[in-house]
């Protein structure tokens, strides 16, 4: 495998990791498993972090990969990623702060934003999931 589809697929490994923890650790806070929450969630923005600094080597080293479809699903393809894009940039600080706020025990707080977070985080990891399987599928 050419080293910018490694990266590539690392990258999506990454931050399958990061959503399935992500999952696991809303799932866990519903049923009150705070510890294992917290594990779960400090897992999901470790590999979240990882996903990011392996983003960032592979654009710098490598070209980044254009979508060869047309029409309809390059039009579906481009609202995904401008949509993605964007959240994802907004997501950076809000994964930030809400950590923050539970790492200093000011849960209720916490609570509200991550109720803002949690969506947000799972739309982008899975619209990075769906974002590379159009670029290879294409």
């Amino acid at each position: 495998m050419p080293a910018p589809e490694a990266f590539a697929a690392l990258n999506t490994s990454l931050i399958v990791i990061s959503g399935a923890c992500l999952t696991a650790g809303y799932v866990l806070i519903r049923r009150r498993r705070i510890e294992w929450h917290r594990r779960a969630m400090l897992t999901a923005t470790v590999f979240a972090g990882l996903f990011l600094v392996v983003y960032v080597a592979r654009y710098l080293a490598f070209a980044p990969k254009l979508f060869a479809g047309e029409g309809a699903v390059r039009a579906l393809y481009l609202t995904i990623l401008i949509s993605h894009t964007i959240l994802a940039t907004v997501l950076g600080p809000l994964v930030l702060i809400t950590l923050w706020r539970a790492l200093r025990r000011q849960f209720p707080r916490h609570r509200r934003l991550a109720r803002v977070t949690l969506p947000i985080w799972l739309y982008v990891a899975v619209t990075g999931w769906v974002i590379y399987a159009m670029l290879h599928a294409f």
